[in-house]
């Protein structure tokens, strides 16, 4: 009887924290359009604050990805960045729900290879790779992540034009990294040293977020991987967009009333 092996690929968890505003029905779809063409498994947590919004729901009812609608229910005020609770509130309902699987987190305004997500499923630990960055302006472009030999970090690109940049242990963005979940829920697996949830930690310096959260995962380099091999490619786009969500815009799209000024056909 002849033998029949099957793949079995890891499930890709992949968390975007959103908010209702002009733009974000466009990100979503753009970000959805290279999900749905990643191989399955591929499970994407969209996390809210507060409440499941019509907008958002509408939106990830017609995207064809198989997704998570999770909500934010923690009181913030004067907080500065509110995707760091968004994002933790995906943590816990992964560690929750232990699901298995490799986790990433995608914000919707960048631009991903599909490449990006089948490289992921690599990854036995902890993996990195270089992340391009293009400023608002548009008027400069840099690198940031890790300079690799294989798939061994030797060495991180740094942003010279930052002054607290060279005190960071890894200099790595959000995008550029993934990591397996049961390290959110299984810490005996990993020999990890304490039992506390691994989160993201809203009182630290800005640049230092990043890193902070990191170092709960890892210790140094050797617990990473780089990749592609050799870190030779960017397979994520960073486009700074400004403060896409404080226009005004009419709830669900619908104008309360008809346009004042209607021409009419000659």
């Amino acid at each position: 009887m002849e033998n029949i092996f099957v793949e079995v690929k890891s499930t890709l968890i992949v968390v975007t924290p959103t908010q209702t505003g002009p733009f974000q029905a466009y990100y979503l779809n753009r970000l959805a359009g290279t999900l749905r063409l990643v191989p399955p498994p591929l499970l994407w947590v969209v996390v809210e604050m507060n409440a499941q919004s019509p907008e958002t729901a509408d939106v990830l009812r017609k995207t064809g990805v198989m997704y998570r609608h999770v909500v934010c229910d923690k009181n913030l005020t004067d907080v500065k960045d509110r995707r760091i609770h968004r994002r933790n509130a995906a943590l816990s309902h992964i560690a929750a729900h232990r699901l298995d699987g490799i986790v990433y987190f995608a914000d919707a305004e960048n631009i991903y290879s599909v490449d990006l997500f089948e490289d992921m499923r690599k990854i036995r630990r902890f993996g990195a790779w270089v992340v391009g960055k293009v400023s608002e302006r548009r008027n400069r472009a840099m690198l940031e992540g890790p300079v690799c030999n294989g798939t061994q970090i030797v060495g991180w690109h740094i942003d010279r034009s930052k002054r607290w940049a060279r005190a960071r242990r890894f200099h790595v963005g959000m995008s550029g990294f993934a990591f397996n979940s049961t390290i959110l829920w299984d810490p005996k697996r990993w020999h990890r040293p304490t039992l506390e949830p691994i989160r993201q930690l809203d009182n630290l310096k800005e640049g230092f977020q990043v890193t902070a959260f990191v170092e709960q995962i890892v210790e140094d380099e050797s617990q990473m991987e780089g990749l592609p091999p050799g870190c030779s490619r960017v397979m994520v786009w960073e486009i700074r967009q400004g403060n896409s969500h404080s226009s005004l815009y009419p709830k669900s799209w619908l104008m309360k009333n008809n346009l004042d000024n209607i021409g009419r056909l000659s």
